[in-house]
């Protein structure tokens, strides 16, 4: 008995390009369950958790009253929803609101401009820094909350009871222990 036939198969019994798909699908599921490889989030890696202040700028939020913004938590002590790139990283507090003066730029006769306040009473367009608090993952690229690195420049989204707006990192504090 020959160890292959006329049509390909090992002792007349087996298809050798059968035998090569079993053996892949094989080597895959190895692969899979046995090597699956690295798993987890970024933050996972050689971290340690420190204390974060992130400072944000908010420009332009279109809102009638302010004061109806801060009865429903939005305030010093109140806590919001943080949305980073999409991705829901939680609750974090917040430390400190400061309302924005508006200011318009008016050019002076000799030439110069002088940063004046906006004599504009129906003006709906309000400015805010914000401070929050919370917990970060410090990694060698810098902090990361939740899953998603935080750096300057980015938008975080805030969400409450009655608001959802964007706003800007402009600030990044590590608090050492």
């Amino acid at each position: 008995m020959p160890i292959l036939d006329s049509k390909g198969r090992l002792f007349g019994k087996i298809n050798l390009l059968d035998l090569g798909a079993a053996l892949v699908i094989l080597l895959v599921i190895i692969g899979i369950f046995i090597f699956p490889g690295t798993s987890g989030s970024v933050a996972q890696v050689g971290t340690k958790t420190l204390p974060i202040e992130v400072d944000l700028v908010v420009r332009g939020l279109n809102i009638r009253d302010p004061e109806q913004l801060f009865k429903q938590g939005f305030s010093k002590g109140g806590k919001t929803n943080v949305i980073i790139r999409n991705q829901p990283y939680g609750q974090i507090g917040i430390k400190s609101i400061q309302q924005l003066e508006r200011t318009i730029t008016v050019p002076q006769p000799d030439g110069s401009v002088k940063e004046l306040a906006d004599p504009r009473v129906n003006n709906f367009s309000t400015d805010f820094l914000l401070t929050l608090e919370g917990k970060a993952q410090v990694t060698d690229n810098g902090p990361v909350l939740g899953n998603s690195k935080v750096k300057i420049g980015m938008p975080f989204e805030l969400e409450g009871f009655n608001y959802n707006f964007n706003a800007s990192v402009i600030d990044i504090r590590l608090k050492d222990k």
